[in-house]
This record gives structure tokens, sequence and C-alpha cells, in this order.
């Protein structure tokens, strides 16, 4: 990235949104530069019927491999494409056909420009348009099937069911069903043990993310698995005391906003945060939470 470029185009729009993505991308970039992944293993455990859950460092990767080949969701970041192809070519020497992007962070999207390469890329037309406006994109990790609401693909002896969401976690969210294994992979619309996040800069969108939750429960079988974006493979059950958290944060921030506390305060909420403490950066999720309901529609 040009980054000098970038600065001055911030500078000359003088746009808030803007100055948030550019730290988000800066984050992302100082992550992976800390990172040692030569260190980092490729776990793949079996989950059901054709799917298996893949981790080494980022987001989860889901797998469906079988006689057409494999489909992947999610695919971590660059410098593991070379370890997440070895570990898929061990699990199933036929080719890899598609990619599905959940989302725009580089934790799961960052392998696009290898494995663009090699399999077609799905995602949503607005993940595909924050893609294309990276100012370092190159034509590899674009997607190049799109959707607006969502598709279907018949795979493995099973539909694939890839489904858009309205603006939670970003605003260009998707989730894939694998109908006959019943697993569901859902990006970071819901991460197991740790507190979630809401992209802003990205059209993100609290009280969406919530929505999106609840739309997943409204038909999703009680004895489905649900591989989360980040954390341990989980169940309904697990995603409803996800929905119950999210419900919860959302409405300590609005009592707080009625109380006219400032977005300082709110982000280092005592009690809220004491309940939580197991997990990290409760103040960068109340933060969040507090942006997102003041956030005036665009």
């Amino acid at each position: 990235m040009n980054l000098l470029r970038f600065i001055t185009r911030l500078r000359q729009r003088k746009s808030v949104a803007a100055a948030l993505l550019l730290a988000a991308v800066l984050s992302a970039s100082a992550q992976g530069q800390r990172q040692d992944f030569s260190k980092v293993e490729i776990k793949i455990t079996p989950v059901a019927g054709n799917i298996h859950l893949l981790e080494g460092a980022g987001g989860n990767v889901s797998v469906s491999s079988g006689p057409d080949g494999t489909l992947i969701v999610d695919d971590q970041f660059l410098p593991l494409a070379e370890k997440i192809d070895a570990a898929l070519t061990a699990l199933n020497p036929k080719p890899l056909q598609y990619v599905v992007n959940t989302h725009v962070h580089g934790d799961h999207v960052g392998g696009n420009s290898y494995f663009g390469k090699k399999a077609r890329i799905i995602a949503t037309a607005n993940l595909r348009r924050r893609l294309a406006a990276k100012t370092n994109a190159v034509p590899a990790e674009l997607p190049v099937i799109t959707f607006e609401q969502g598709l279907s693909l018949q795979f493995n002896g099973e539909e694939v069911r890839v489904l858009a969401f309205q603006p939670g976690h970003t605003d260009g969210d998707a989730v894939v069903y694998f109908t006959q294994s019943k697993v569901l992979s859902f990006g970071d619309q819901f991460v197991n043990g740790r507190f979630p996040f809401v992209d802003i800069a990205n059209g993100g969108n609290v009280k969406g993310y919530l929505k999106n939750i609840d739309s997943i429960l409204a038909w999703l079988p009680t004895d489905a698995k649900i591989i989360p974006g980040h954390g341990k493979l989980s169940t309904v059950a697990d995603l409803k005391l996800a929905r119950e958290f999210v419900a919860e944060s959302i409405a300590v921030v609005e009592k707080d906003i009625a109380a006219g506390k400032t977005g300082d305060q709110i982000k280092t909420n005592p009690e809220f945060l004491d309940k939580y403490k197991e997990w990290n950066n409760g103040g960068r999720w109340l933060e969040a939470v507090y942006k997102s309901l003041s956030a005036k529609p665009s």
C-alpha cells in the first residue's frame, strides 16, 4: 500500500470513517507483521459429513472435501496459504474448486491472492467492492462470483447455501450452510468465547448484528453444528448464549447513553467488564457498540 498517498487522500476527504478504516488496515497489517507464521501448524478436525474445521492463525476455515473436490470458507493470512494448501491436498488430492469469503478482514481473506489463482472466489457484492477499493488490490484476490442475497451450489453431494446478511459485523457478511451435513460456517457474525466486534468503518451495525443472529436462529436445526469465525466448534445453544450477550450489551450501552455518559465512561463500565473479565478487549467492544448506536444514518 502507498501509505503516504492514502493518508493524503484521507486528509483531503476529511472522512472520519475513512480514518477509522486506515486504523483498521494498519492494525491488521501490524498483526500480520508481528506474528511468526513459520511456527503455525494447520490442524484439521472432522465436523460432520464432508465438512472439516481447519485451524491455523486468524479466522476458522470450513472445508467441504469430497468427490467434487474441495470448497473452503475463508483462507486466513497470506503467509499461511501454502501450509493451508498442503493440508487441503493431504485431506483430498482433488483440486480446490471454490473459496467463499465471509467478510473483508485480512485474517479471513488474506489468502485470496494465492487461492484465487486456483479456484473461483465467491462473496457478496459489497465485499467485492471493498476488496477492489484497496490501493494494493490484485485481480486474483477479487471474488468472481458475487450475489446480493444468496446463492446455492450443488457440491459434494449436498446443497451448499451461501446467504448474505444485512450490515452487522461489516456490510458484506455472508454465512454458508451445508444442508445435508447440518453445518453452518458463520464468519465473524458469531465468535465463541470472546468479545465480538462491530466494524463501523466497514459498514457494521450492532443492531443488525443482533438481527442477523436472530434470522439464523429462526430456521437453523437445533442439532446443527456451527463453525464460528473464531473459537471452538459450537452448538445452537452456544449461539443462543451469544445472542443474549449481544442483546445485553446493547441494553447496557443504551442505558448509559440515556444517563448522559460519555463514550469514554461507557467503554469502561466496571460492572459489565467485570462480568466478562475472562475475555479480552471488553472496552473495544463497548466502544464499538456505543459508536454504532450513536452513529447518524448515512
